[in-house]
């Protein structure tokens, strides 16, 4: 019962923007830590957005261009991308953990993952 449905992904060039859509279903998100995650082929799955414990964590090479952010009535998550560039290209998930984690941009710390939307930057 417990499921995520990512959408919004797509072709876009660089300097465009996307906005990311995770529904979840069979459980509400309100209290949970949440994160957006991608991976490129070849290379690990990164977070690139979490949220936990009421604070939020980018990392460096999105800080400033990504933004998490929630709509409890609608039981999603969102992540909105501007600035964009090809090394964003990826597969791109959302996740949830049933608890707070300290370090929320590690993959490895999330229970539940959803099928994932591509995301492709390019001219």
């Amino acid at each position: 019962q417990l499921q995520l449905v990512e959408s919004g992904g797509g072709l876009v060039q660089p300097g465009g923007s996307l906005r990311l859509s995770c529904a979840a279903s069979g459980f509400r998100l309100d209290y949970y830590t949440i994160g957006w995650f991608r991976q490129a082929p070849g290379k690990e799955r990164e977070g690139v957005s979490c949220t936990s414990g009421g604070s939020t964590n980018y990392p460096d090479s999105v800080k400033g261009r990504f933004t998490i952010s929630r709509d409890n009535a609608k039981n999603t998550v969102y992540l909105q991308m501007n600035s964009l560039k090809p090394e964003d290209t990826a597969v791109y998930y959302c996740a949830v953990r049933e608890s707070y984690s300290s370090r929320c941009l590690r993959p490895n710390n999330y229970n539940y993952w959803g099928q994932g939307t591509q995301v492709t930057v390019s001219s």
